[in-house]
């Protein structure tokens, strides 16, 4: 009986060490899980935004919402006004529904892909093309060609993104309501910035005639395109830890295009031509 006694005492323990690391195992295989996933969607985000693509109408299956915080700044560089612009597959909340922005929900591929190549600066904007590049005093074809009412927007894009990749039977058409909220969800901050300028060269001080050819191109059509995913996004609103960013530099312009009056933003990685 002893002998029994000691044999369970030490089964006991080895159990309650193995309960013990079960949890730790789980969670570790979850992340490990979540991670992977964030980088297979990484991939395809990052294709669609530096294409341009227009065509992926799938996105709208997991692309469920985005914001835009946007910020007015008058020429001298104090702040004019802010709001956030709200974006669904049913509804749109623009308290700024004006150009630069676009006013169209996540119906459509191209819209999702547009509202997420926005420009971290758009500026010019009532002088097509608009640059994205923040204002400088002094710029050289402001204060010589259109004068001084000039205003430039900052612009932080997140979307709210239900996992592209994962287990099949989360993905459309699945339409179980419980099934889409159990969903791995993320939140994707966007930014498009263009490259580091030194911006004396837009001094007309400097330069009376001009910035040189090669330095406005280069502000025009290179840009840092930087994904920063933060992971999961939980039903109450609340984040958890999982943090990554990735990043990439694109060369070519990111074009606007009109459409019924919406501002919508693409990147043309074979265009090279604009240089204001």
């Amino acid at each position: 009986m002893i002998e029994i006694a000691i044999c369970l005492a030490i089964i006991g323990i080895a159990l309650v060490a193995i309960v013990g690391v079960l949890p730790l195992g789980m969670n570790v295989q979850r992340e490990n899980r979540e991670s992977t996933i964030i980088n297979q969607d990484s991939t395809i985000l990052l294709e669609a935004i530096r294409n341009g693509a227009r065509g992926m109408d799938d996105l709208t299956n997991y692309v469920y919402a985005i914001t835009n915080s946007w910020t007015l700044f008058n020429a001298d560089g104090t702040v004019k006004s802010s709001g956030i612009n709200g974006y669904t597959f049913n509804t749109v909340s623009t308290p700024l529904p004006v150009p630069p922005f676009s006013s169209a929900p996540l119906t459509n591929g191209a819209n999702v892909v547009a509202l997420l190549s926005t420009p971290e600066f758009i500026a010019n904007i009532s002088n097509l093309p608009a640059t994205n590049y923040p204002f400088v005093p002094g710029v050289f074809y402001i204060s010589q060609s259109y004068g001084n009412n000039f205003n430039c927007y900052s612009n932080h894009i997140v979307a709210y993104v239900r996992s592209i990749s994962g287990p099949a039977v989360e993905k459309p058409p699945q339409d179980n309501q419980i099934l889409q909220e159990d969903t791995f969800t993320y939140r994707l901050y966007c930014v498009n910035a263009p490259v580091a300028t030194d911006t004396n060269i837009f001094n007309t001080a400097i330069y009376p005639y001009g910035p040189p050819a090669y330095n406005q191109q280069l502000a025009q059509n290179l840009h840092e395109l930087r994904l920063t995913f933060l992971w999961p996004q939980n039903p109450n609103g609340k984040l958890g830890n999982g943090r990554q960013t990735f990043r990439t530099l694109v060369a070519g312009q990111i074009a606007t295009d009109i459409v019924n009056g919406n501002y919508l933003y693409f990147y043309q990685p074979q265009s090279f031509a604009i240089t204001k």
